[in-house]
């Protein structure tokens, strides 16, 4: 196939949308029916209730994204659109994480991790620690990472939330 000769980069994409229902279908149909998978997607109203952002984060080639871009500017309930790929942006993630403690000293190991990652310890109970932690993807990474060797239970993820910063450098 020839999509597979392309380069697939990350691209994390800002959408704004009137707070319609129906608009999430439709957009995430635009993604689907070209073949791609949404890796994350955060939905939420802004400061005015009438409108919602949506947040996505999905690997594709240029052309196809192109076209994608495209099409969600043709429909009725699409504000704007934005690649923040090129951009200096802000991003960050939330996750709660459920460790295995079967023992003090283990817990004790795992709240010192929590403690480097800033990590905030929201249930313990008596097999486990569930951690709350939010930042960007790299510190994500690294935390679950540090965190596998102990077993994780349980790990849920909010997906990006992303912002264009106001001020870039000039460099």
């Amino acid at each position: 196939m020839e999509k597979n000769n392309r380069e697939l980069r990350s691209h994390i994409i800002v959408i704004s949308v009137e707070n319609r229902s129906g608009v999430l279908a439709r957009i995430a149909g635009l993604f689907s029916a070209r073949g791609y998978n949404i890796d994350s997607l955060c939905v939420s109203e802004t400061e005015d209730p009438e409108i919602s952002k949506m947040i996505l984060t999905v690997k594709g080639d240029e052309r196809i994204l192109e076209q994608i871009y495209k099409q969600l500017n043709k429909l009725i309930d699409v504000i704007k659109v934005l690649d923040l790929t090129e951009r200096d942006f802000i991003e960050r993630e939330l996750v709660l994480v459920k460790i295995k403690t079967l023992n003090s000293e283990i817990r004790q190991e795992v709240m010192q991790i929590a403690n480097i990652f800033r990590a905030k310890v929201v249930d313990i109970g008596k097999k486990s620690l569930t951690l709350e932690v939010d930042g960007g993807t790299s510190k994500i990474t690294a935390m679950i990472e540090l965190l596998k060797g102990y077993g994780i239970k349980e790990l849920v993820r909010t997906g990006k939330i992303a912002m264009a910063r106001e001020f870039t450098r000039k460099e």
